[in-house]
């Protein structure tokens, strides 16, 4: 069928109706006079604040219902945060693109600190990552790590309101509103390995409309998309969600391909990390091996005890 509409489904909040934005400017960029609307939804990921992501069901309870609009015919396409698109999608659906990343890195926050080395003992640092709170017991077991739930405008309002000294943020999602001068310093991949995906915006549609298909594949990035597949690949592989303190990071530079990636317990007292190197061309080959890496070193007993 041909594409004389498309509908994007989005969350509402200010980030995620960014991304939809985003996605609706490049289309009618490249398609002048197709009408591109947004439907906006509240999932069952935003209507649960106050219980970790983890303990509900994962990052996937942003995406569902996302899904079920377009199931619905109510929507065409869904735009998410790759970093909340579970590992396997459901029958039918498919990524036709991944846009450019933004920066991928972790983005430490506060009022009144410049970088996490600088926290006394017994400082309070929030996050809604199992994956950053991992690797802040392990690099910092003195800190105070407690749970932050919330868009990005709640979770700094907290911290405006003293209840932590400082907070961990995507970086990417801080650009994209505007506020990158809340930014006290940015996390290196070796200080916080990025989450899978992380930066990264995904266009999600189903499979069966072709030429929906074709139009959205033209707003992909070849880099971007090779490097999430990878990291894609090993957390799949490694059986990862948002239940899992896992994190992947692959990047480009000339003709070769690093991917990163790490399992740790909640605690960060138990932590393997390995990294691979090949062709971007066999991305999700790279990701599969390094998961392989990871489970020699010990990552399936690690996995095992989270079970």
């Amino acid at each position: 069928m041909p594409v004389d509409s498309i509908v994007i489904a989005s969350r509402e909040s200010l980030l995620a109706m960014w991304q939809a934005e985003h996605v609706q400017a490049r289309l009618r960029a490249r398609h002048p006079g197709l009408p591109v609307s947004i439907l906006g939804m509240t999932t069952e990921g935003d209507r649960f604040l106050d219980v970790s992501l983890a303990r509900i069901g994962g990052k996937g309870l942003f995406v569902k219902e996302l899904e079920q609009a377009m199931v619905d015919g109510r929507a065409d396409i869904a735009v998410h945060s790759m970093k909340d698109v579970p590992m396997t999608l459901p029958e039918g659906f498919v990524l036709p693109a991944i846009l450019e990343r933004e920066d991928p890195r972790d983005a430490f926050v506060s009022n009144h600190y410049r970088a996490l080395a600088e926290l006394p003992p017994g400082s309070v640092v929030g996050t809604s990552s199992l994956r950053r709170e991992s690797q802040l017991r392990a690099r910092y077991p003195s800190l105070d790590v407690r749970p932050l739930r919330g868009n990005v405008q709640t979770r700094l309002r907290k911290l405006d309101e003293g209840q932590y000294a400082a907070i961990i943020l995507a970086a990417a999602g801080l650009r994209r509103l505007g506020l990158s001068a809340r930014i006290a310093s940015l996390l290196s991949p070796e200080e916080s390995l990025p989450a899978v995906g992380q930066g990264a915006v995904g266009i999600e549609c189903r499979g069966d409309h072709v030429a929906l298909v074709d139009t959205l594949s033209a707003l992909g990035d070849p880099v971007t998309t090779a490097c999430v597949k990878a990291e894609r690949a090993m957390s799949r592989a490694l059986a990862g969600s948002c239940t899992v303190p896992l994190g992947g990071f692959a990047e480009v530079a000339g003709d070769t391909m690093r991917v990163r990636g790490f399992v740790a317990s909640p605690d960060g007292r138990r932590m393997v990390s390995d990294e691979v190197n090949g062709s971007p061309a066999e991305c999700e080959a790279l990701g599969c091996s390094l998961a392989q890496r990871l489970t020699a070193l010990g990552a399936a007993e690690i996995l095992a005890a989270l079970a």
